[in-house]
């Protein structure tokens, strides 16, 4: 099988024309602002799972860092399994789904828009019944996905959530870094990283770090890689390693990780610095030099969505050469329905 004949292939590599899409037919700021005036906002909580959640990981440095807004992943057993009545007022609720039909996710929204939140729902199939309990709906216009292996939806995801943040507190850098985002997607996806491929094709565990906008990345390259590669990895903070999971980092021990341009960007240099010093086999996707695997400046906050673009082309090949079929991942369904 050659790397480009695959579903994930094709679908990835549809994000620039996805996010140009997205973008002119997103909400204006003044229909944006008469669903979030509704009341005062004083926290946001979020509902997804698997690459909704680490979509909403990413999320959570948006909200907090420009609107300054408390923001936590609420627990969906609560409301399925526990039956337990949220208190939601004065909050938002961001769901995130691709098909907007999983129980767990539709319970945990429409039980929070019952208590009071203003619900905001992220979703890519247009007849998903989790679209019911919105009071703002954001399609994320991502068009059909095949592969198991979600892509450019979840990168859809991140586009609309940083579109959402940017109108809401009119922040211009961010609005202009996004009208660049699909020719910057188009640039990053042929970058060359052939020696992370040779790196890892015969890994058994790695790392996957970032900190900051990169944490949710991290999250997502870490499932991808169990998802189509079979290789098991786990993704952490740069300030989280330094605990506990430091200590099985020795000679040859592979570590991914995505620094950014950010000072979030120079504490994953530092920590990968450190991992190479004990003989680790450190990969770094670098925005500051190509001495790495190379990557393009932007806005802080859309850079990590340039480098799971093109870490999705990676997988992707990488999943072939571990004799792996990146679209149809054993055991996995591509809508899963938690309850």
């Amino acid at each position: 099988m050659a790397p480009e004949s695959t579903r994930m292939f094709a679908e990835a590599a549809e994000a620039p024309a996805v996010v140009q899409r997205l973008l002119d037919q997103f909400p204006d700021r003044q229909d944006l602002l008469r669903v979030l005036n509704k009341q005062p906002i004083n926290s946001v909580v979020t509902c997804g799972r698997g690459s909704s959640d680490h979509a909403a990981t990413y999320g959570k440095y948006l909200f907090e860092i420009l609107l300054g807004l408390p923001t936590s992943s609420a627990a969906l057993s609560v409301t399925s399994l526990y039956d337990c009545p949220p208190h939601a007022q004065g909050s938002a609720c961001i769901s995130i789904s691709q098909s907007g039909r999983s129980p767990d996710l539709i319970a945990a929204a429409r039980a929070r828009r019952d208590a009071g939140a203003i619900s905001i729902v992220l979703m890519n199939d247009p007849d998903g019944p989790l679209g019911q309990y919105s009071d703002l709906l954001l399609p994320l216009r991502a068009g059909r996905e095949v592969s198991v292996a979600a892509t450019k939806s979840y990168i859809a995801s991140l586009v609309a959530l940083a579109q959402l943040v940017a109108l809401w507190s009119e922040d211009e850098a961010l609005l202009s870094g996004l009208s660049e985002l699909p020719q910057l997607l188009e640039r990053a996806w042929s970058l060359e990283w052939q020696y992370a491929e040779d790196t890892l094709v015969d890994a058994r565990n790695l790392f996957v770090i970032g900190r900051g906008y990169g944490l949710g990345i991290a999250q997502e390259a870490a499932l991808k890689l169990k998802e189509t590669c079979g290789l098991h990895a786990e993704a952490f903070s740069s300030a989280e390693v330094r605990h506990g999971p430091m200590a099985i980092v020795g000679e040859g021990f592979p570590v991914l990780g995505f620094a950014g341009s950010d000072r979030a960007g120079d504490d994953v240099r530092a920590v990968m610095a450190e991992f190479a010093q004990r003989g680790a086999r450190t990969l770094l996707i670098d925005t500051s030099t190509d001495d790495h695997l190379p990557m393009i400046a932007a806005h802080p906050a859309l850079e990590p969505i340039l480098m799971i673009h093109r870490f999705y082309r990676f997988a992707n090949s990488l999943s072939v050469r571990r004799g792996f079929d990146p679209d149809t991942p054993p055991h996995l369904n591509k809508v899963t329905k938690t309850q």
